[in-house]
């Protein structure tokens, strides 16, 4: 019978850890076709270069880009990826902080429980929804069930509380941290490949300089030196904005973490102290 009565729960968990978010082995395949498309067709147009044949002397910023070979559509799909995880994360983040104000919400159900009324408690959490006012919300009703039981003790009272406190914040959280790890391999892989692209264009000048012999090709030179520099520019561009999204999104997620702490230990210390 128990197994029973647990399985149904333990299926919930396992979903509502998988739901939420876009899949990186979906969407990185997808970017990166597009990043192809993007550097081969607008960024390798003719227009943008004075000899269309061989694709040389770029005459706008599109050329240049072009210019850094074929490590740009990499960075490229490194930069979308950040992009559109950013604005995924950023959503979902959002609607977990729920439709008011966190610190309000959490002040109201504090005055709510020091004065023994759950019932209200429950409401607030209704309107608040997100991941604060769902963990908040499930943490009350458990409140409320044990006010009545008469088999456990105290002791085992607050520990029945305490777990599913902890049940409900582990089933909220991983929802929230999905993707991030996408976040911050970038910020550190997209600094690698961008150095692996300034190697081979400092490869390319190398060249230009031993095939030249005492008068070096200055234009070989020139497009292997810039194709170093493109591939440069955009991997520590892409790592720097990934670094910054990361940060950010790990420090809101410690701020919802916090506000369900400090309601989790609120109804602990209410409940000892009234039952």
């Amino acid at each position: 019978m128990e197994k029973k009565t647990n399985a149904p729960a333990a299926k919930k968990v396992a979903a509502k850890k998988s739901s939420g978010g876009i899949s990186p082995a979906i969407v990185i395949p997808v970017l990166f076709i597009i990043s192809f498309c993007i550097w081969y067709f607008l960024l390798g147009d003719d227009a943008n270069f004075k000899d269309p044949d061989v694709k040389h002397k770029p005459v706008n910023a599109l050329g240049i880009i072009y210019s850094g070979g074929v490590i740009v559509p990499i960075l490229i799909t490194f930069m979308l990826t950040v992009l559109v995880f950013s604005i995924e994360r950023f959503i979902t983040i959002g609607k977990a902080g729920g439709s008011g104000d966190l610190d309000t919400f959490v002040k109201k159900v504090r005055t709510l429980l020091d004065q023994n009324n759950i019932a209200d408690a429950v409401k607030e959490c209704d309107k608040q929804k997100g991941t604060v006012g769902n963990v908040t919300k499930t943490a009350l009703q458990k409140y409320s069930q044990l006010t009545t039981d008469t088999d456990l003790t105290k002791d085992q009272k607050l520990a029945a509380l305490q777990k599913e406190i902890e049940e409900a914040t582990s089933l909220e959280l991983p929802m929230l941290e999905k993707n991030l790890t996408v976040l911050s391999t970038l910020a550190s892989v997209a600094t690698l490949v961008a150095l692996l692209g300034t190697v081979l264009g400092m490869i390319r000048a190398f060249f230009a300089l031993g095939d030249g012999g005492g008068a070096p090709d200055a234009a070989a030179l020139a497009t292997g030196i810039a194709e170093a520099l493109i591939n440069t520019g955009l991997g520590i561009g892409t790592s720097a904005i990934a670094i910054v999204v990361y940060n950010f999104f790990t420090s809101q997620i410690d701020t919802l973490t916090y506000k369900v702490d400090e309601i989790g230990m609120s109804l602990q210390q209410n409940f000892s102290a009234h039952n």
